[in-house]
């Protein structure tokens, strides 16, 4: 397997899409800054330190990522941190949140695959590995990321009260909560078009005594 060069073409764009990304987030960070909206603003300082990350792998660890992955990731960073989060792409855009789980899912198999083909080349590692198998552990790699991402939003949100996991209006059930038989069967119910929550809003509440 020959060693594929970064051309100065490929790489050259890769500089260019993370200096226009940068840009944007800085641009949007100032924005942030005078409307006193701190919450973005640390969105947006975070953008900036991922953006560094695939650069300080390649420059400190001597990891040669792939110029079209790499940009990859940078698109994804923005989209995810200042497309979702800040412009509210999550709430104008109703499957946002399953198009980036879905380019997550290919983006983590990529690396997986990345880091299993770095290990092949290298002459410090005895591993050479056929392609079912690199194919194999780039998937399982995948689905393990997927995996401890979900639990991490899982735990956000139950504990920090986040809504990392983007929930929308619950349209069906199927609980055997519901089955007044105890029988444990699942009770389905099916085009909910109305729901009452019974509750009270914390937030709303401190305003009130504000006053």
């Amino acid at each position: 397997m020959g060693v594929k060069i970064e051309t100065g073409k490929n790489k050259t764009r890769d500089i260019t899409v993370y200096i226009v990304l940068r840009t944007l987030v800085i641009v949007v960070l100032i924005f942030q800054i005078l409307n006193r909206n701190y919450e973005n603003v640390f969105l947006c300082i975070l953008t900036l330190i991922l953006l560094l990350i695939p650069i300080w792998i390649d420059r400190r660890l001597n990891i040669k990522i792939p110029t079209f992955l790499e940009i990859t990731i940078f698109l994804f960073i923005f989209a995810s941190e200042i497309l979702g989060e800040v412009a509210k792409f999550y709430v104008y855009f109703k499957h946002w949140d399953t198009i980036l789980h879905t380019i997550n899912g290919f983006l983590a198999a990529a690396i997986g695959f990345s880091l299993i083909d770095i290990l092949n080349r290298s002459e410090r590692f005895h591993l050479q590995l056929a392609p079912v198998f690199v194919a194999m552990i780039a998937f399982c790699f995948s689905m393990t990321i997927g995996v401890l991402w979900e639990f991490l939003e899982c735990g956000f949100d139950t504990f920090v009260r986040l809504d990392m996991q983007k929930d929308e209006i619950v349209s069906s059930i199927s609980s055997v909560a519901l089955d007044e038989t105890k029988s444990n069967k699942p009770v389905v119910l099916k085009n909910i078009e109305k729901t009452v929550i019974y509750g009270e809003n914390k937030k709303r509440r401190r305003s009130k005594n504000s006053c």
